[in-house]
């Protein structure tokens, strides 16, 4: 069953819902990724409740008019015109008063919210209203999701998709520096408000399927997973888009392989999912990789520290460094040490009078501040720079091991 859904295999309909989820996913990761460098994650949530109010006021005017106020069009309308109100609410509480940007997220946030659920309970008590099915916009539902639908909502995310690509030069420039993007003459305020514009565009595309409630994580959780796989801003917003896609689709397949389960928060665990391989196994930033990294350290350092005293004939204490020098031949398990234990030896510890000289040499300051106790002179110092230090020492002119 879920290997049908994962092929596409499941009906027309099913197929929609998967395809609107997956353009859905890459709208909302390529989105979420200048949020993310623009460090400010949180405007998503003012805006995804900010949208609330929108649904129940449209609602009702489209069953005034006489109407079907579920029709799913005219509620994105009235969700957009509502998040838009908010996120005007929220630049001029940021620019016009001294509250913090979180506090006036915080009042946005709650105030629209509370009156997005108030507007709901009246809803439930109109005749028309006990069957409109306005909670699913709340954490999403695909179910009975018809034809029209569907494919409003892959036209959406695949509009905002594009607007992305088109806007991701600018976009970059202000996140990582928007004194310089001034500068140049780029007009920052409009970008900021283009780039929300952005973000409410998606959420309002993916109040159907995620719900405005989750549709945060997927504004955010795959650029802070594929923040972890590169340094690279454009490689980012391209893996955060991949990593969107597919949390949407197999969530997408998910759902429909079992239908008894939420399409919005299956897509939420999916990222999550994608987001913890990430921490875990990412060769950069990974916890494996740091881990990798610090177990390499820690060997250097025994061994340099082995190195230094097997050179001064000093007792080893610590097993972990007699292990560590019988393993790379540079001494026996009782402490003595070999031929070429002997040799890495003496270079360690003429190395650290080399150091030392370096450090004392006003004209080398620069390189003598990249001494850490475990960098080789030779990949700071030339040859000739090494044989006029080993001059003013005096012994031998070279040492190898």
């Amino acid at each position: 069953m879920l290997a049908d859904a994962l092929l596409l295999n499941l009906g027309y309909n099913a197929t929609l819902v998967a395809i609107g989820a997956t353009l859905l996913g890459i709208s909302a990761g390529g989105t979420g990724t200048f949020l993310f460098l623009r460090k400010r994650a949180l405007v998503s949530d003012a805006i995804s409740h900010a949208t609330l109010p929108g649904v129940g006021l449209a609602f009702i005017v489209m069953v005034a008019l006489g109407g079907d106020g579920r029709n799913l069009i005219g509620l994105l309308a009235g969700s957009a015109v509502s998040a838009w109100v908010g996120l005007l609410c929220l630049s001029w509480l940021t620019r016009r008063t001294r509250l913090a940007e979180d506090a006036a997220i915080g009042a946005v946030l709650s105030v629209f919210f509370g009156f997005g659920i108030v507007l709901l309970t009246v809803i439930q008590t109109m005749g028309s209203g006990r069957q409109a099915g306005l909670e699913s916009f709340l954490l999403g539902a695909t179910a009975g999701m018809l034809r029209a639908d569907a494919l409003v909502i892959a036209l959406g995310g695949a509009l905002a998709l594009a607007l992305i690509v088109l806007l991701r030069r600018p976009l970059t420039l202000v996140a990582f520096d928007p004194d310089y993007a001034t500068a140049r003459g780029l007009p920052v305020h409009r970008l900021d408000l283009a780039l929300m514009g952005l973000v409410m565009a998606v959420t309002v595309v993916g109040l159907k399927i995620v719900g405005l409630i989750l549709i945060v994580a997927l504004l955010i959780i795959p650029p802070v997973a594929a923040r972890f796989w590169t340094e690279r801003a454009g490689t980012v917003a391209l893996l955060a888009g991949l990593f969107g896609g597919l949390s949407g689709y197999v969530g997408a397949a998910v759902s429909a392989a079992a239908p008894g389960l939420p399409t919005g928060p299956i897509i939420v665990l999916v990222s999550f999912a994608i987001f913890a391989l990430s921490l875990l196994f990412a060769p950069g930033r990974g916890v494996l990789a740091a881990l990798l990294r610090h177990l390499r350290y820690r060997r250097r350092v025994h061994l340099r520290q082995g190195l230094l005293a097997l050179a001064q004939d000093q007792p080893i204490y610590e097993r972990l460094t007699l292990r560590l020098l019988a393993r790379a031949g540079l001494a026996r398990p009782d402490g003595v040490p070999t031929g070429a234990g002997r040799a890495r030896a003496a270079k360690a510890l003429r190395d650290e009078a080399r150091w030392a000289d370096l450090r004392a040499d006003p004209e080398h300051e620069a390189a003598a501040a990249l001494y850490d106790g475990l960098r080789d002179i030779e990949t700071v110092l030339t040859r000739d720079q090494i044989a006029e230090i080993d001059r003013r020492l005096g012994g031998p002119q070279e040492v190898t091991p």
